[in-house]
């Protein structure tokens, strides 16, 4: 019964979707001043200049959209655009298509083969990103960012318009920092999950999947392996890195500020090759 329930209330909500674009539509004919006869004439010119049928829309299919909830065609739909003079990425909005989500649907999921996305960016696919940074941010030192940054703003990145960035946490790894090289970088930026503040020292099986902790010290901030015991926490970096593990007392010297778990970088080798001697 809860799933007989629950199909009746989605085909409720989509047939209210249908009946109120269909609305708009009627609204928009009304104030043109536009018959059912005229909007079918100029229809079948349309359709005479594409060479295609589809795009003819009858007194009583147009009847139906306005009155009963039908489902244009894409054609259909095309057509009442150009007579109207509507925005087509609108009107799909009208009917619960909101096209600036596509390129994130596209992503949801996996795909088995490296491909090119061809989205175009669309005006209201929006996400906040920051815009103005502390201006005594060294880029030389790792730094924990969520805290540098002071004012954010909405950009059109069509690719992230369902995530939250603002109630992400960010680090950037210094310039000079080599620490945990190659696997991130310097100037690299990461992600932090700050529910993930407990060190684990096991559980798994190559250098990729073992977790990598961001940090606060004493004398700035951290990124690397971690092992706990008792009272301290040692950090360990990458061994091509060729630097040395530091060893502080919990909570007294240092605090877990969370797990790293995405990392954006650049891939230009001379953009990171570490300077001899």
């Amino acid at each position: 019964m809860a799933f007989a329930t629950s199909g009746r209330t989605d085909g409720i909500a989509r047939t209210s979707i249908m009946e109120e674009a269909g609305q708009k539509l009627k609204r928009v004919r009304e104030r043109l001043n536009l018959r059912f006869r005229d909007v079918e004439e100029l229809s079948n010119r349309l359709a005479a200049q594409r060479k295609n049928d589809e795009y003819t829309v009858a007194l009583s299919r147009l009847a139906d959209i306005e009155n009963k909830g039908t489902l244009p065609t894409i054609y259909r739909l095309y057509s009442l655009c150009s007579i109207y003079g509507l925005d087509m990425v609108e009107v799909l909005s009208w009917y619960g298509i909101v096209l600036s989500e596509l390129p994130a649907d596209s992503t949801s999921g996996p795909r088995p083969s490296t491909h090119l996305l061809q989205f175009q960016t669309f005006a209201d696919g929006q996400v906040q990103v920051p815009l103005a940074l502390d201006p005594g941010l060294d880029l030389t030192q790792t730094v924990f960012l969520s805290r540098m940054i002071q004012k954010w703003g909405k950009l059109p990145l069509m690719l992230l318009n369902r995530i939250d960035l603002k109630n992400l946490r960010y680090g950037f790894i210094g310039s000079e920092d080599w620490s945990m090289y190659p696997i991130i970088p310097p100037s690299s930026l990461v992600v932090i999950d700050d529910t993930r503040r407990k060190i684990i020292s096991s559980g798994w099986t190559t250098e990729f999947e073992r977790p990598i902790y961001f940090l606060e010290h004493r004398n700035g901030y951290a990124c690397g392996w971690c092992i706990q015991r008792d009272k301290n926490i040692t950090i360990y970096p990458h061994p091509s890195s060729l630097c040395e593990p530091k060893t502080y007392v919990y909570q007294d010297e240092i605090e877990v500020i969370g797990q790293v778990t995405q990392v954006a970088m650049t891939i230009d080798a001379t953009a990171r090759r570490r300077p001899r001697g």
